[in-house]
């Protein structure tokens, strides 16, 4: 027999990619996703996922489950929402998306609030390195950083976010600071594989409009942006980061920004919904918790 929380930790695995980032994301040890994916195949009697070394793929009867687990949750949601507002009560459960490192610093605890603030609420909150899954119906909210290229989904701006180009006074003492973009292509540079971007091309715009496209050779490259920060922390080299990300770095000058005049492409907060529909109460009520809790960036406002 299935549970709604076996069809719910299912979805986390087929979103997650990988049995350590749905250890992450549940906040378990990996042994317990393991053991839990086990019982549960052992239960329905078929195998729901083939494991490599690159991560997991459904298998058959693993994407049907994941399909028919996703309507079940969204019916389930969608009654819950039903009879909760014949109650004048918001109700059911809210599934949050968001970026691994922005997730856990800002995200996770805007959602226990949330919870706790509505008791009649559950939530889940699921975390990825990787690019976001915009196209599956196993999310409510999706807090989302960069460019958005699904122009169907519809993106409620929560708060202005800079990318930075900086490095350690380290690696400026060893190296020197470029003083023209064209200059990183004699530079240690540090990529960040994020959001199928081309990383290896890093587009600039001068204070005064002219546009320029460099093209790096990294010495080093990671889908972790916490990874990359350190790389830079540590004097390997120049990288390309938020500001929510390197504001507290660079007010403590544990790194220096570069190439002031020149600016990369913002990377805005947005929470992405997917229809213009009348949204649920908790969708609703969340996106407002959202809005509330960025009106003033938490990034800015020790430097305010």
């Amino acid at each position: 027999m299935l549970t709604t929380e076996d069809l719910r930790f299912f979805l986390c695995l087929a979103a997650a990619g990988s049995l350590a980032q749905t250890a992450r994301s549940l906040d378990v040890t990996p042994p317990a996703v393991t053991q839990r994916l086990h019982a549960l195949e052992r239960r329905l009697g078929v195998r729901l996922v083939n494991r490599s070394a690159r991560g997991i793929a459904l298998t058959d009867e693993g994407r049907l489950l994941a399909m028919r687990a996703g309507q079940i949750c969204n019916e389930l949601g969608d009654l819950a929402d039903e009879l909760a507002g014949r109650r004048g009560v918001v109700a059911g459960h809210l599934r949050v998306v968001a970026p691994l490192g922005f997730g856990q610093r800002f995200i996770a605890g805007l959602v226990a609030d949330f919870r706790s603030a509505s008791q009649d609420v559950t939530a889940s909150l699921t975390l990825s390195d990787g690019p976001p899954r915009l196209a599956s119906d196993d999310w409510d909210v999706m807090v989302h950083i960069g460019e958005l290229r699904d122009s169907a989904l519809v993106a409620h701006p929560l708060a202005p976010n800079r990318r930075i180009l900086c490095a350690s006074p380290a690696y400026l003492a060893r190296r020197g600071a470029p003083a023209k973009p064209e200059d990183l292509r004699n530079h240690d540079c540090i990529a960040l594989r994020e959001n199928d971007e081309d990383v290896t091309l890093w587009r600039f715009r001068h204070a005064h409009g002219a546009a320029m496209g460099v093209r790096i050779a990294p010495i080093l490259s990671s889908n972790a942006g916490a990874t990359a920060l350190e790389w830079a922390l540590a004097g390997h080299g120049i990288v390309a980061r938020s500001e929510w990300d390197v504001a507290a770095h660079l007010r403590t000058r544990a790194l220096v920004p570069l190439l002031a005049e020149w600016n990369l492409p913002d990377a805005n907060v947005v929470a992405l919904v997917k229809s213009r529909q009348e949204l649920s109460a908790r969708t609703a009520g969340f996106l407002a918790c959202l809005r509330a809790a960025f009106a003033a960036p938490p990034w800015r406002e020790a430097s305010a």
